[in-house]
């Protein structure tokens, strides 16, 4: 695949700095850190190593990545990785992809509060999920999934959702069957929207018991409780939006099409389209008119900021695991929901191998090579010398991607 001419890293190292200087009362610390990992990532500052085609001569340098998990260019490996992992999760069985949206109103009280309010929107989902499920008169089953935080909308405002993943049916009561969903129906959406907005907002006006919320700017009035009580009567009188795409085809297009959404940034680089004289364009799909593609322009500044709205808290986990995929029995649960769906049961892994090159783990779960020589095609190209961290004032950022 040919790598995007254009990047956000180019972005933020060419406006950046002036960007930090006009915002910087207004920056998180995390944000800062956002921006120089992308500024630095995949370049001398960062070290590396020269590698040489084995057949033609011709070399180049590799630099490290930054990892960060906000740089739309460290995600690949971790996409594959995570993909992996999941492969033997698969259950004979339909699944469904569910979308959990907060309201506008509700949203700007997330981003002033982004672990609390967003925790909260994975405890309301997971427990709406469950509960929903779980009452006879639905399915009547313990079910499993996961789900996805995404911040973002196409056009990079702030759009907070989750993406859950969910097998079509679940663990009996007593444990002694799997129940079937009907085919191509989950739980009905108006019911989950219904609950999952009581819960919500419960959770929400218990942080704000606590103490556990702030207000700034246009919403610094809701620091005192009636106005934050009457703001949260008027979501409590909109409809919350659920959304049930269409089951998967089958259990192997599951993961192919969640891959998409795991590792996703808010913005990947193939997007951007122009980056020229103060302006950012690029490249987005307005799903209120039927996903047409269209073509949006920025100023930098304006870019930059959008960006920076999904910077996450640090350490905060964006994909989460419930019910029989919960980390802390997911493997006894899974054995038993193989055993109840006439599965086979799950070939035991053998101890941890030994640490791989990252360009052999990237082949040996992508099918891609990041050893064939870009000039000849027939060479590989083989590590030669390694290449020390360049400190970034100390030389130009030079870039390899």
């Amino acid at each position: 695949m040919e790598r995007p001419k254009l990047e956000v890293a180019d972005v933020f190292r060419r406006y950046g700095e002036a960007y930090r200087e006009r915002h910087a009362a207004s920056l998180s610390t995390g944000q800062r850190r956002v921006m120089t990992a992308i500024e630095l990532c995949r370049t001398a500052a960062l070290g590396g190593h020269l590698e040489q085609c084995d057949q033609c001569g011709q070399q180049r340098n590799a630099f490290n990545s930054c990892r960060n998990r906000h740089c739309p260019k460290c995600q690949s490996l971790a996409r594959a990785e995570w993909l992996e992992n999941r492969q033997s999760e698969l259950l004979h069985c339909q699944y469904f992809h569910v979308v959990f949206t907060l309201p506008e109103a509700i949203a700007a009280i997330a981003y002033q509060n982004k672990k609390v309010v967003y925790d909260i929107l994975f405890r309301a989902t997971a427990e709406t999920l469950s509960a929903i499920a779980a009452d006879p008169k639905r399915l009547g089953a313990e079910i499993g999934f996961f789900a996805v935080l995404h911040t973002w909308g196409q056009n990079l405002l702030h759009h907070p959702h989750l993406h859950c993943v969910v097998p079509g049916g679940g663990i009996a009561p007593g444990g002694t069957k799997w129940i079937h969903c009907r085919p191509g129906f989950f739980l009905p959406v108006r019911v989950l929207s219904r609950l999952f907005r009581r819960l919500f907002l419960k959770y929400l006006r218990r942080a704000f018991d606590s103490g556990n919320l702030q207000f700034f700017t246009s919403l610094q009035p809701l620091e005192e409780r009636r106005a934050f009580v009457g703001y949260l009567a008027n979501a409590q009188s909109s409809e919350w939006v659920v959304y049930a795409k269409a089951p998967f085809a089958g259990p192997e297009q599951v993961l192919d099409y969640v891959g998409r959404y795991t590792h996703r940034v808010a913005i990947s680089n193939n997007r951007l389209l122009d980056i020229e004289r103060g302006q950012v364009g690029f490249r987005w799909k307005d799903y209120r008119q039927d996903s047409e593609q269209k073509t949006m322009t920025l100023s930098a500044d304006e870019f930059i900021r959008r960006f920076l709205l999904h910077v996450l808290p640090n350490g905060f986990r964006r994909i989460r695991y419930y019910g029989f995929l919960a980390n802390r029995y997911r493997r006894e649960k899974l054995a038993q929901c193989r055993q109840l769906l006439g599965m086979r049961a799950a070939e035991a892994t053998a101890g941890a191998p030994p640490p791989k090159d990252y360009r052999d783990r990237y082949e040996e779960l992508t099918g891609c090579t990041l050893r064939a020589c870009p000039q000849c095609h027939r060479g590989r190209m083989v590590v030669v010398e390694m290449l020390p961290r360049i400190p970034r004032r100390l030389s130009q950022i030079m870039d390899s991607s």
